[in-house]
């Protein structure tokens, strides 16, 4: 069974103490009614499931080590925020920052999401983060990455926009030195870091789109009609250490 928590009229910490009351005794808690609240899920380490229904607040999973969270609406900043472990599932938007320093787990948007979407993303011993946008990503996406994957979709973006926008913003890989950037549509050179540079997907890459690719659309309930093959480019970082030339030791 299922433990429900009404967040109607409680304030961050207070929703927060009762999650935690749970940890140890529940596996599955349902939220309803949250309308901004922080820091839900922040630092927990277990198999806990939490669903949310509402628009949770900022660092919503940060430091997360574990736990599957499912937002039935938008996220605000700071998703994922250097998150080990876990999934964060969110079917909606998402704001600015979304899984900052991220080093483990699986992050998925179901729409457009705002600005340094994989800042400072980075893999972990043996954890690869994994960052799949259904959607749109504003500008600075992937900005410093150093590991992990970030896959961007663009089919289900711009949802009720007046004004549609690209796939991507400017800037995408800034300062980018590890891991690896995938778009579902070619990307103007302009819009792109000089730290990295842009290819067609080669057969492993197609294996690795079709399984994380079908785990997305499973995971949000859709189906998936993605073409992989022709359809895909990645970016790379030329070097490892970019700015290496202006260091001085």
């Amino acid at each position: 069974m299922s433990i429900y928590i009404d967040a109607k009229n409680l304030q961050h910490y207070e929703l927060n103490l009762k999650i935690k009351s749970y940890v140890d005794s529940e596996s599955d808690i349902v939220i309803d009614n949250v309308v901004g609240q922080r820091y839900i899920g922040d630092g927990l380490k277990s198999d806990l499931k939490i669903t949310i229904n509402g628009i949770p607040g900022n660092d919503l999973g940060a430091f997360m080590d574990g736990p599957s969270i499912e937002v039935f609406g938008n996220g605000q900043d700071g998703v994922g925020n250097t998150m080990n472990s876990g999934q964060i599932i969110i079917h909606g938007d998402c704001g600015d920052i979304l899984g900052y320093s991220m080093r483990g787990g699986k992050i998925y948007i179901e729409g457009d999401v705002g600005y340094r979407a994989g800042i400072h993303m980075k893999s972990y011993k043996d954890k690869v983060p994994l960052l799949i946008i259904g959607g749109s990503a504003g500008n600075f996406l992937g900005e410093y990455m150093a590991g992990g994957i970030i896959i961007v979709l663009g089919e289900i973006k711009n949802k009720g926009h007046l004004n549609p926008r690209p796939i991507v913003g400017n800037y995408v890989g800034t300062g980018m030195h590890g891991g690896v950037i995938y778009i579902k549509e070619d990307v103007q050179d302009y819009k792109i870091g000089k730290e990295v540079k842009k290819a067609k997907i080669d057969d492993n890459d197609i294996g690795l789109l079709r399984k994380h690719v079908g785990g997305f659309y499973n995971s949000l309930g859709l189906e998936d009609k993605v073409i992989i093959k022709d359809s895909f480019y990645k970016l790379i970082p030329y070097s490892h250490r970019p700015y290496g030339k202006l260091y001085t030791y």
